[in-house]
């Protein structure tokens, strides 16, 4: 197919790559819909290799164009470049944890006999002799002798577990293939809990369907094809299953998401140690969230937003389940309980709170009652306060969006944290503001969103402002320290942070109010973040970029289609694009609770009107765009952008560019390695720099 390597000249000089559209149409209960471009679902057939690679010399010359990049890409290195240590954890008498010693690729992954001691390396993933295989995380027995690790390669989704003995160093025999997923230690450390889908057919291993998943044990010493069944329902093969061993090591936890039912889930386990080791469906109903928090004296401590939006912690007596004895411990309150842990030999929970993106920390005891808040070092977020049940130590994270991650040690029998490590970044951060602000979105509804700029700024509107949304699937934005946002605020940047709907920041009625048929509430709540940061003079149209990854890229590419002209670039990533076909590739099915069910004739109503391939409208004039994904993500398939570049680039009417970013053998991460990262975002801001014309 030579014909690919030409190029056809659209709009004011830009030439892109061509891709011909076929005729293929679907039939949606009446309603045709063309799709020109299927064919590059099809991500390794000759023809789209050719256009990949088109697109790839495109995207080169013109990014190799912005003499900013160089200078920008040099200055994430600086600020990158210091040794980092993560927040530890202990099991047994051995404390785990990261490091990076500055530039390092991978962080490496070590152990100590104390905090500060002397450190042995467990894995480092800089060494492996595929440049392509990275660390995926690590389960460590509750007694600190064995560890089961995992590995990936290309940034896929599938992962390999290897297998080490942290007594004498050797790395055992066993290897288990084919996860999407961790693995649960059994109570005698003889062996884990998985599971595992049906495996792909070759050639397929990228895109098939991952369905019909189920509940496995290995036993070490013996090869994977002798992993017994622990549960298995092929009559829900569309149930997501994830398993976790109790800190009692008596009780395995198995949490069963159905993809129909949005924002609920049920809790099954088995008790290790009963004659029959059936599986007991202690939540059975998928009316809410729960989350098994422990087990103490034989009592299961679940969080759960049943009748409590913004989450309350209950009891659960396994011998009397019906609801009527339940007993509430914490009750909902005005904060989102964002999570909870039990420690302190069982007697204290530790409660963290969350109020638009602000934490606080609490003390309880197991009746409920308020011990008193754990001090912290400020106004921002945490990450941790975990451990084992016994642990009377845990340890935390701390930061906000101009405070770097610094880690603490917090004892619960003095009620005092100890800094062990901060870190020191090559940056003026006192430069700069962090605030937050509030806006009117259409209906009314007051929309909480984070700002950063320098401390100079004036509300001239000329302020170029990156703004980044997610919108989904719960998940709450916060004052996370990233240090890939000081390069862009160095360079006159604002950073915003919009806490639009769909997201869970007030808890999972914000959620709800942003999912399948409300979906376009989501994108109007974005879009009115944008007008509201025109109308407030921080910036123009024509200053602001916008960003977005996984469902944050379908957010932007979505908003692109409603206002093209409310926005002077987009850089949507690795998104969600064909919203009639997204359940038919790897995990996508498991969105249908979240976007839609394209087999319902009622869902592809709205479904239409929001997805972003099928909102395209020839003859518009769109902003520049730069559209990134990668050509292994096994996730959200990178034939969503393909398919959305194609006809984008088609439609395109004025002279900005639309551009494919695309990243071989790299996964939904974007890329293998620190360094590949780092590109990415250079890459990114220079083309900001350039089309939001930061440097005239």
């Amino acid at each position: 197919m030579g014909w690919l390597l030409l190029l056809v000249t659209l709009g004011a000089g830009v030439a892109y790559p061509p891709a011909f559209p076929g005729d293929v149409v679907d039939d949606y209960s009446g309603t045709p819909v063309p799709d020109p471009y299927r064919w590059l679902e099809s991500v390794d057939s000759a023809e789209t290799l050719e256009w990949v690679q088109a697109q790839g010399e495109l995207w080169e010359s013109y990014i190799s164009s912005v003499p900013e990049l160089e200078t920008i890409r040099a200055r994430l290195d600086e600020i990158y470049d210091y040794f980092h240590v993560s927040m530890p954890y202990r099991r047994g008498e051995r404390y785990f944890f990261y490091i990076n010693e500055g530039l390092q690729e991978h962080p490496v992954f070590c152990m100590a006999d104390s905090i500060g001691g002397e450190r042995t390396i467990l894995v480092d993933p800089n060494a492996f002799s595929d440049d392509r295989r990275s660390f995926s995380g690590s389960i460590v027995t509750n007694d600190g002798t064995l560890m089961a690790w995992l590995t990936s390669t290309d940034g896929s989704d599938w992962k390999t577990v290897n297998f080490t003995d942290l007594e004498t160093g050797d790395v055992l025999g066993d290897t288990l293939f084919w996860l999407k997923g961790g693995v649960a230690w059994n109570g005698g450390n003889s062996g884990v809990f998985y599971t595992m889908y049906d495996l792909p057919e070759e050639g397929e291993e990228f895109t098939q369907e991952n369905r019909n998943q189920r509940v496995l044990f290995h036993r070490l010493g013996t090869p994977q094809e002798q992993d017994s069944l622990v549960y298995h329902r092929p009559d829900k093969p569309d149930w997501m299953l994830y398993t976790g061993m109790l800190d009692d090591d008596r009780h395995l936890a198995i949490y069963i998401y159905d993809a129909n039912i949005s924002s609920c889930n049920g809790v099954f386990y088995i008790d290790m140690e009963s004659a029959d080791r059936q599986v007991v469906e202690l939540l059975r109903d998928f009316d809410a969230t729960y989350y098994l928090l422990n087990i103490i004296d034989g009592i299961f401590y679940v969080m759960t937003d049943l009748d409590a939006p913004r989450y309350r912690v209950i009891a659960i007596d396994p011998s009397n389940p019906s609801r009527e004895n339940w007993v509430e411990i914490i009750p909902e309150s005005d904060k989102l309980l964002g999570w909870a842990s039990i420690l302190d030999g069982g007697r204290t929970m530790l409660v963290t709170y969350t109020w638009e993106g602000y934490d606080s920390v609490h003390r309880f005891d197991l009746e409920g009652n308020i011990l008193g808040e754990v001090e912290l070092p400020g106004r921002g977020s945490v990450w941790g306060f975990g451990g084992m049940q016994e642990d009377t130590e845990t340890f935390y994270t701390f930061s906000s969006f101009l405070t770097p991650g610094a880690v603490y040690r917090y004892d619960l029998e003095t009620d005092e944290s100890t800094l062990i490590w901060l870190p020191e970044v090559d940056a003026d951060l006192s430069a700069f503001t962090e605030t937050m602000v509030y806006y009117q979105s259409f209906d009314g509804t007051t929309i909480p969103m984070f700002l950063v700029y320098p401390n100079d700024m004036e509300l001239d509107g000329t302020n170029p402002v990156m703004m980044s949304g997610y919108g989904g699937f719960n998940y709450s934005m916060g004052p996370y320290f990233s240090r890939t946002v000081i390069p862009w605020l160095e360079m006159g940047g604002i950073y915003a942070v919009p806490c639009i709907r769909g997201g869970g920041e007030y808890g999972s009625e914000w959620h709800t109010a942003g999912i399948r048929e409300n979906r376009p509430t989501v994108f109007r709540d974005f879009i009115a973040a944008a007008e509201y940061l025109i109308d407030e003079r921080y910036t123009a149209s024509e200053k602001i970029g916008i960003t977005g990854a996984s469902n944050g890229g379908t957010l932007v590419a979505a908003v692109l289609n409603m206002r093209p002209d409310l926005f002077g670039a987009a850089a949507p990533a690795m998104g969600v694009r064909d919203l009639l076909r997204f359940h038919k590739f790897t995990i996508g099915w498991a969105w249908k609770s979240e976007y839609g069910d394209p087999d319902d004739p009622d869902d592809v109503e709205f479904l239409l009107g929001y997805s972003p391939y099928h909102n395209i409208t020839q003859g518009v004039e769109y902003p520049s765009v730069m559209i990134s994904t990668a050509d292994h993500d096994d996730r959200v398939v990178p034939g969503h952008s393909y398919k959305y570049g194609a006809r984008l680039q088609a439609a395109q009417a004025g002279s900005a560019p639309i551009l494919m970013r695309i990243t071989p053998s790299a996964g939904h991460g974007g890329a293998v390695g620190l360094s590949e990262g780092l590109d990415c975002t250079a890459e990114k801001y220079a083309f900001f720099w350039r089309e939001l014309g930061m440097g005239e």
